[in-house]
């Protein structure tokens, strides 16, 4: 019982830190990466859809990405989708191919992001929190139904406050990395 209660917050924790990795890649940096646009909706149709599901998105260098859409009418659209969005980003159209290039970041929008890629950090530490407490009282239902000791109770408390501890960091750590990426210049 408590093993089990042990992989499934492992496992929920896990995922905390793979969500807050995807958030992390939204934020731009000075670089381009094809994921900054993965959020940015198309109409296409009547209907909002992903970019990626009306275009091929591929970098062209370092800091210019390439937009090519398959259908003529659609790049229009396209192109007001993505200099719409909360990126700031201007892209040019070239035929059926829109040149996104990636502005350099000023200091103060630098130390914005920042701000940004630490409240994400925190949202991610409250989630692995959350998951632990959630353990724990599902242990201490455990506990009172006689499902085991209180030994055993006590035992798996403690390991999965490793496990927070363990996520917390990897969460920190990730959150540095990011800092410390925005900040390069």
């Amino acid at each position: 019982m408590t093993a089990e209660i042990k992989k499934t917050t492992e496992s929920r924790m896990q995922k905390s830190v793979a969500a807050l990795k995807q958030e992390l890649a939204k934020v731009r940096t000075g670089r381009a990466h094809t994921g900054i646009l993965d959020h940015v909706q198309v109409e296409y149709y009547g209907a909002h859809v992903p970019i990626h599901q009306v275009s091929n998105v591929t970098l062209i260098d370092a800091r210019t990405l390439g937009v090519q859409v398959w259908e003529k009418p659609m790049v229009a659209k396209v192109e007001k989708a993505i200099r719409e969005s909360d990126l700031g980003l201007n892209p040019s159209a070239q035929g059926e191919l829109l040149r996104v290039p990636m502005p350099p970041l000023t200091e103060e929008r630098r130390r914005d992001l920042t701000k940004v890629v630490r409240n994400e950090g925190e949202n991610a530490k409250v989630a692995v929190r959350n998951l632990r407490r959630d353990a724990n009282n599902h242990l201490k239902d455990g506990l009172k139904a006689k499902g085991f000791s209180e030994d055993e109770e006590r035992r798996a408390q403690d390991e999965i406050q490793k496990l927070t501890d363990k996520y917390i960091a990897e969460v920190d750590k990730l959150i540095a990395q990011k800092e410390s990426e925005l900040l390069a210049i």
